[in-house]
């Protein structure tokens, strides 16, 4: 009896040890709190593979992904603190830098994501416009904080466009607006307002495209920016992030269909088909672009870097010139082989 009871209270002691193991090796894991650009669509699959999968937690972290409302709103809930890490637009990242030379946290860029800005113009093929000198003249149509619009001197200078009349918009009424021929072209990521034309009845072929990048405006998109507090103090875990992150994009690009689901987890009533085909388009279009390919997945050209940061100083009408130095910091990339990460190209 007494072997038996001693048994029993050895069992259930060991059990509780392994509980508490458990228990403390997960409040050991480090909490991050990470903001998207955007809500959730297509492309934010890239974040939420590894957290479905369990590769954040593998790394030691306890990462939560958030919905957001845009670049600039990311990056200054990152700046103050409220997320430790997020994703966003590289030009809105140097403009928050150049504009609050003062603030005490601001963020960082460490890894590239959209390797090319997704800015694009679009137009109508019934409107006549066929390439960027057709725009001079034109009415185009934007909201005022859209990253195409923000950045069109640039593209402008580049193809020679002049006399451009301005019509602004929320978001929702941009493409609803081109259709009923209130303006005459309109900017916006190609993946996200070509999908928009479509919604509202117009066939691909009837769309015009003009990509930023395909067109002398070689900007870098979206990257993951960091506070610098954490990157400072630990960036052990901002490496595993990276690391962990790299593992499941690989994993979503090579499956968007299956990756899908988890965003369809996250928004049950998106459009399945529909985002499918978002995330491919990015993937093909900025993520492993031609540019990408050249540079290698998540890495910059400091040449190209530094351009852009003299073209957005000059765009955006910054307080301050852009420091490249201080935008981005590449200390805590991971290795070739965890960057071997994007699909064979199409032939």
């Amino acid at each position: 009896m007494i072997k038996r009871h001693f048994l029993k209270a050895t069992s259930a002691a060991l059990a509780l040890a392994g509980l508490f193991a458990v228990g403390s090796a997960h409040a050991q894991n480090k909490p991050i709190k990470f903001q998207l650009d955007w809500r959730f669509e297509g492309p934010s699959a890239l974040f939420l593979q590894p957290v479905s999968k369990g590769y954040f937690k593998d790394a030691g972290l306890d990462v939560t992904v958030d919905a957001g409302n845009g670049s600039g709103a990311t990056v200054t809930r990152v700046a103050s603190g409220t997320y430790d890490m997020g994703f966003a637009d590289m030009a809105a990242l140097m403009e928050f830098h150049a504009n609050n030379p003062d603030a005490p946290n601001k963020p960082v860029a460490v890894m590239m994501v959209y390797n090319n800005t997704p800015a694009a113009v679009l137009a109508l093929k019934k409107s006549g416009i066929k390439t960027p000198a057709d725009l001079s003249g034109k009415k185009l149509g934007a909201p005022v904080f859209d990253a195409g619009r923000k950045a069109f001197p640039i593209f402008e200078k580049a193809n020679n466009v002049t006399n451009v009349a301005w019509t602004a918009m929320d978001p929702p009424l941009r493409e609803t607006m081109l259709v009923r021929g209130d303006i005459d072209a309109i900017t916006g990521f190609s993946f996200t307002s070509l999908l928009n034309l479509e919604a509202r009845g117009i066939k691909t072929e009837d769309i015009v495209v003009m990509p930023y990048a395909d067109h002398g405006v070689k900007l870098y998109g979206n990257a993951i920016i960091v506070n610098p507090k954490m990157l400072k103090e630990n960036p052990t875990a901002v490496k595993a992030f990276l690391t962990a992150f790299a593992k499941g994009a690989k994993e979503a690009m090579a499956n968007p269909a299956a990756a899908i689901a988890l965003v369809k987890e996250r928004d049950g009533i998106i459009n399945v088909a529909l985002e499918t085909r978002r995330l491919q388009l990015a993937i093909d279009s900025v993520v492993a672009s031609p540019d990408a390919r050249k540079e290698g997945f998540g890495r910059i050209n400091d040449g190209r870097m530094a351009l852009m940061a003299s073209q957005v100083s000059d765009a955006y009408k910054t307080k301050n010139r852009v420091d490249v130095k201080a935008v981005w910091d590449g200390s805590a990339m991971p290795d070739a082989a965890a960057l071997d990460i994007l699909p064979k190209a199409k032939k």
